[in-house]
């Protein structure tokens, strides 16, 4: 029985035994997401369609229960995902003979996107204390697995999870994952990494990632981290943070720094099928997954103002991995934009960032903010197995404006405005332009 049946069966028993118990329905909340999503990829180079473009609306309706009464409380939470085409096609998709659809929808057999997409995710749940089992459909954001929400509807996982505050100040977490539905599917699928998940030429992939870790706060402004994640026959990764506030003036200055060390496991060793990106003295540039990431962010926010910088460095001989069906994902790095990771093996990477919250200036729910990141030192390999690329660079700039609405019968109705610009010396690579204009509304239904 898989973990999204399972999870099914726990609750409709819960629901019958004990749905009438005070607090499962006194705490539970129900509300519908809406969200406008319009999207438009402009190449600026290279041979193919010159652009990719979309537009959908988006329904996210999410039950989220109390708990039973007792020494052991039970629930369930409930999330129904629902995408409608109102603008695709003509070429305009993003699809491709190996793609998993185009920039939103998933695609018809011939390519073109369908009229709309859904699914339903169940979760189970039971709670001792500050104990909590979840079971079914989760959304985790850890650093070794991040749910991706950068479309019109968001990732979700299908596995178990298990987190516990019960000891003061550290907070524990751990669980396995079997499959994953991706933003523009409505189908679970196994999980894979970049190189190995090339659809309908060399697809490999894997149905068991293992994770577990914790947060520890050392004083009241210093938080430690530690993680673990091993997705079967591709990859094992540590993870250490650090991060810090420090009150400096009439500011606060916040620090963190993150390390991950990520090696191959099982047939990522050796087997050419299960191989990943990277620099590595073989045809079409994949090996083993070998990397160490190291990066630094610097935020400094003062009277609605912050400022930043970082730098990040990707040593080892492959691209730095992460669960990737293929079909758009995140990644916990500093340099996760709107384009590009910059995470390439052997790249050395700087950022600065600014961005304002005009509530200070007597305008509150607009706020603004620009990311400017510049990447160096990629080297990449050719077909042949030569050097195609030594020291390229790469660049991108996000801009980002958002209003939210905070009184009135539309109160929390947001606009957004993303641009994006990405250039690169890569050969063979056409850079971008990118725009997304999105409208979300929530409406609260308990």
């Amino acid at each position: 029985m898989n973990k999204s049946t399972l999870a099914m069966a726990v609750a409709v028993g819960v629901l019958a035994q004990q749905a009438s118990a005070a607090g499962f329905i006194e705490d539970s909340k129900a509300t519908l997401g809406l969200r406008n999503f319009y999207i438009n990829t402009d190449f600026r180079d290279g041979t193919g369609p010159n652009k990719n473009e979309e537009w959908g609306q988006g329904f996210d309706l999410r039950f989220i229960s109390g708990y039973t009464q007792g020494p052991v409380g039970f629930g369930i939470d409930a999330i129904g995902l629902l995408g409608v085409k109102l603008d695709s096609g003509g070429g305009t998709n993003g699809a491709t003979a190996t793609s998993y659809g185009g920039t939103v929808f998933p695609t018809k057999s011939n390519g073109e996107p369908v009229d709309d997409f859904s699914s339903l995710g169940v979760t189970a749940k039971a709670k001792i204390s500050q104990t909590e089992l979840k079971l079914g459909t989760l959304q985790p954001k850890l650093p070794v697995i991040v749910t991706n929400d950068g479309r019109l509807l968001p990732q979700t996982w299908q596995g178990g999870q298990l987190s516990s505050g019960d000891i003061k100040d550290l907070t524990l977490i751990g669980g396995q994952i079997e499959a994953v539905k991706g933003r523009n599917s409505s189908n679970n699928e196994q999980m894979s990494i970049s190189g190995a998940n090339t659809r309908g030429v060399r697809f490999r992939d894997s149905n068991k990632f293992i994770y577990g870790g914790g947060d520890y706060k050392l004083t009241k402004d210093l938080t430690a981290q530690y993680y673990y994640g091993n997705l079967e026959e591709f990859y094992k990764q540590h993870f250490l943070g650090l991060v810090h506030n420090w009150a400096i003036g009439p500011g606060v200055l916040k620090s963190d720094l993150r390390y991950f060390n990520s090696t191959d496991d099982g047939a990522n060793g050796h087997d050419p099928l299960y191989y990943t990106t990277g620099n590595y003295n073989a045809p079409n540039g994949k090996g083993k997954v070998d990397n160490n990431l190291y990066s630094g962010l610097f935020l400094y926010t003062v009277a609605g103002h912050t400022f930043g910088g970082g730098y990040q460095v990707s040593n080892g001989s492959s691209d730095f991995p992460f669960l990737n069906q293929g079909d758009g994902a995140s990644a916990y790095i500093i340099t996760d934009s709107q384009i590009q990771k910059f995470a390439r093996a052997g790249e050395h990477s700087w950022q600065a960032r600014y961005s304002f919250d005009f509530a200070k200036v007597g305008v509150p729910g607009l706020t603004a903010g620009m990311v400017y990141l510049h990447g160096d030192d990629i080297d990449t390999v050719n077909a042949s197995g030569g050097v195609a690329a030594n020291g390229a660079s790469e660049w991108e700039r996000d801009l980002t404006v958002a209003y939210v609405l905070q009184d009135g019968p539309l109160k929390n109705l947001g606009v957004t405005w993303k641009n994006a610009t990405w250039r690169t010396d890569l050969p063979n690579t056409r850079t971008q332009d990118e725009n997304r204009l999105i409208v979300s509304y929530s409406i609260p239904l308990l």
